[in-house]
């Protein structure tokens, strides 16, 4: 089963596409927004924290979100298997992740990057009608994006990991995208 990374900037799709393909390939999809906000909601500890950065549109610190995940991946669904969405989210916890997969003897296989023009994005974004998708923090987080997370398409693609698919055309057409490119099968360039 692979181990996937989703990368791609707010509103590109990753959690659409990657619960789609978890489905799919009957395997955990893991996402760090979903965890979070789950916190908020639960007004944990861990919540309340990442409340205050996310209301402001920017990244939660690595040390809130590093060991949820180390936690995640130890769980028994997790050990074949497994799509990661919204994490890692910079270079720093991209090297966290290589180490943690080591140590626990799981590799990554591939890691996709959904493309979306920023204005494409910010139109999404304001159309899914979140409490938190005001066209400023959109703003600030799309430069939060470019300044911190886009750098990990030049870190995976050094390592030869990195395809990226266009995720500005209709929900299945990336869909049927993301299923060629994890099953192998060829397909017209994407």
């Amino acid at each position: 089963m692979p181990r996937l990374i989703f990368l791609g900037a707010p509103g590109a799709g990753k959690g659409t596409q990657s619960q789609t393909l978890a489905h799919w390939l009957n395997i955990p999809h893991i996402s760090t927004g979903d965890i979070l906000r789950q916190a908020v909601a639960e007004d944990t500890h861990l919540g309340q924290k990442a409340q205050a950065y996310m209301g402001r549109g920017e990244l939660v610190p690595d040390q809130l979100v590093v060991e949820m995940i180390r936690e995640r991946l130890g769980q028994p669904d997790a050990h074949l298997g497994w799509i990661l969405d919204g994490f890692p989210r910079n270079v720093t916890q991209a090297a966290f992740l290589e180490v943690l997969l080591q140590e626990i003897n799981q590799g990554c296989d591939q890691v996709i990057n959904l493309a979306v023009p920023d204005d494409v994005l910010t139109t999404r974004l304001l159309g899914r009608g979140r409490q938190d998708d005001t066209e400023a923090v959109i703003r600030r987080r799309l430069e939060v994006y470019h300044q911190q997370t886009a750098p990990l398409i030049h870190f995976y693609s050094d390592r030869n990991q990195l395809v990226t698919v266009n995720g500005d055309q209709d929900l299945e057409a990336v869909t049927q995208s993301l299923l060629a490119v994890v099953t192998s099968t060829p397909q017209a360039p994407i």
